[in-house]
């Protein structure tokens, strides 16, 4: 199966970000020249984060940035419960009209330190129950249902005759796009898993090591099978892609070198397990635990120390410093054809769908649709444009799998 390239649609950015000395100012024109940057370059969509209170709408953003797009899909991040099913049913059905079936939803259903900021007093198992109603009733209303939801959390009454009339004769002139609008989402817990199994269409997880990752998809998939249903499925990451390996170590290091002990500090306090304290915690990995050390004596380690596994690297990124492990900052360093190749051992575990970042936003996607499209089999529902003449004639084949693995992939094989 051929792979999906999506980038990331958002305002914070600048060459190192999660560092005030390293992030621009950006506002509504910088979002509209990345979002036409990704449409142009072929890319498959762009995930809109939620930003959490403080971030930018997804919905006003998606709509905001229509007219400047012809291809991409916009995978919007949303709470449930912030938007009644019904305005938010609404909300798709306008969109996606308007941008002819591009909308996509990705379920986030928050965390037990969120969720009560936004006014959800709710418990960690109720939260997944609560989520799949009101998606649920979601899908129906989108679909122009009016007989109303009746549900534990969610209740609707049905529509009066008149209403119910009005939006059928709407229907009739209205060009629908999709049927139901696509659900991406995530869900580690045996809670989550459970509600992923039965609602989503790709499930998503942060990446790990390509056959850790096909293991968690696989039991996933074993859980939606049992409701006759078939999921695909998708993981987030950084990239550094480089002509070189030299090339691209180098860029990770200077990354290093511009992150502050403080920001690995923090994050690593958000990564530590319930009752340990960044003094008091080791870890099981020694490679990890030197890194941990170093860090604790006020040093950062030097960019290979956070390789775990080729070609994987959790090093920083503005979605943290994953000094302890794989998590949302995991990231993919390496040369063109190194870097195809680890993207190859994933989708040969399970994995589909790729949310990509990089630094800055618009200089990485054209430098990874220039070096990395040419090099994979890719499944975006239109041609994908190659950049460089000269690559066109390296790769006479492109759509079929790179023949030649790269010397990295024959050692992990």
């Amino acid at each position: 199966m051929a792979v999906k390239l999506l980038w990331y649609l958002t305002e914070p950015d600048g060459p190192v970000p999660w560092e005030n000395d390293g992030r621009w100012s950006t506002g509504f024109d910088h979002l509209q020249q990345l979002a036409t940057s990704i449409d142009k370059l072929g890319y498959y969509g762009a995930l809109l984060a939620t930003g959490g209170g403080a971030g930018n709408d997804v919905n006003i953003v998606a709509a905001s940035l229509l007219a400047a797009t012809r291809r991409m899909k916009f995978v919007a991040a949303v709470y449930p419960g912030l938007i009644a099913p019904a305005k938010l049913a609404q909300m798709a059905r306008t969109i996606d009209r308007f941008s002819e079936g591009r909308l996509i939803y990705n379920v986030v259903n928050g965390s037990d330190a969120i969720l009560p900021s936004m006014g959800f007093h709710i418990t960690h198992d109720e939260r997944y129950d609560f989520s799949y109603e009101y998606w649920d009733a979601f899908q129906q209303l989108y679909r122009g249902s009016q007989a109303g939801y009746v549900g534990k959390y969610i209740k609707i009454d049905a529509a009066p005759p008149a209403v119910a009339g009005m939006v059928k004769r709407q229907q009739a002139y209205s060009r629908q796009y999709q049927d139901a609008i696509s659900l991406w989402g995530a869900g580690t817990s045996a809670p989550g898993v459970a509600h992923s199994a039965k609602l989503l269409d790709v499930y998503l997880s942060f990446a790990d090591k390509p056959h850790l990752l096909g293991e968690k998809f696989r039991r996933v998939g074993a859980e939606a099978a049992k409701h006759g249903r078939k999921l695909t499925f998708g993981t987030r990451l950084q990239i550094i892609v480089r002509e070189t390996e030299e090339e691209a170590w180098e860029y990770a290091q200077y990354l290093v070198d511009r992150t502050s002990v403080q920001y690995a500090i923090d994050s690593i306090k958000r990564q530590l397990p319930p009752g340990e304290t960044f003094d008091s915690y080791r870890s099981p990995d020694p490679q990890v635990q030197q890194n941990l050390e170093s860090i604790r004596a006020g040093k950062l380690p030097k960019a290979k120390d956070y390789e775990i596994y080729p070609n994987i690297w959790t090093g920083p990124a503005l979605h943290g410093f994953n000094v302890l492990g794989p998590l949302a900052g995991t990231t993919l360093v390496g040369s063109a054809q190194n870097v195809a190749a680890r993207i190859r051992e994933f989708e040969a575990n399970g994995t589909h769908a790729f949310i990509l970042s990089g630094w800055p936003l618009i200089e990485e996607a054209h430098r990874v649709a220039d070096l990395l499209f040419p090099l994979l089999d890719l499944d975006h529902g239109f041609d994908v444009p190659l950049l460089s003449p000269v690559r066109r004639d390296s790769y006479p084949h492109r759509g079929e799998r790179h023949q030649h693995a790269s010397e990295t992939e024959q050692q992990a094989a």
